[in-house]
């Protein structure tokens, strides 16, 4: 991601989710992450990212959430693998499976998707040009993998392929949170 669109991420005020983190006052910066079915990939990078607010004391400060291009799994926890693997390193997912919709883009500043498909899936359902701005790849905060250009699905793959979607997320959401601090969001 160069420097002219990482300006254009613009945070608003929303409101916080009854339960998600403490009650503040003030701007709360909202994420939402997206993959093909919202069972490996994007509530992974949702538990990675609270994890890492958390860690850092500024959970009240964020709203994080994830959801699917397709609603084939709504309501399913994520993969178990991919559960197993996250526990494994210390984070708990636990989100339930939801499909994007059109509305998420008045909801959440950025959608942060995993793949190229997944960007054009969601693209198609951007109302205007403020909407396609809000939508981002994940990969693109990558500090540790230079030149990988998603994060692919491991669904069909073993545990290795759970293991290094993993990897990217967690180096990818770590680089999403320092652009986020820099920039004051």
């Amino acid at each position: 991601m160069n420097k002219q669109q990482q300006q254009e991420i613009v945070s608003t005020p929303h409101t916080r989710r009854e339960g998600q983190g403490k009650e503040s006052e003030g701007r709360v910066t909202s994420l939402l992450f997206i993959c093909l079915g919202n069972i490996c990939r994007s509530p992974a990078a949702e538990g990675v990212m609270r994890h890492i607010v958390e860690r850092e004391g500024c959970d009240a400060d964020f709203l994080i959430d994830s959801a699917g291009i397709g609603g084939w799994h709504v309501g399913q926890l994520p993969d178990h693998r991919m559960r197993r693997r996250g526990a494994a390193r210390g984070y708990d997912f636990c989100s339930r499976a939801r499909q994007f919709s059109a509305a998420d883009f008045q909801r959440f500043d950025m959608i942060l998707v995993m793949d190229r498909e997944n960007y054009y899936d969601v693209k198609r359902l951007a109302h205007n040009s403020d909407d396609v701005q809000k939508i981002k790849m994940l990969p693109d905060f990558m500090t540790r993998h230079p030149g990988q250009p998603t994060i692919p699905d491991p669904y069909y793959g073993d545990i290795a392929d759970f293991d290094f979607a993993l990897d990217l997320i967690e180096d990818a959401c770590e680089g999403l949170f320092a652009y986020l601090c820099a920039n004051n969001h």
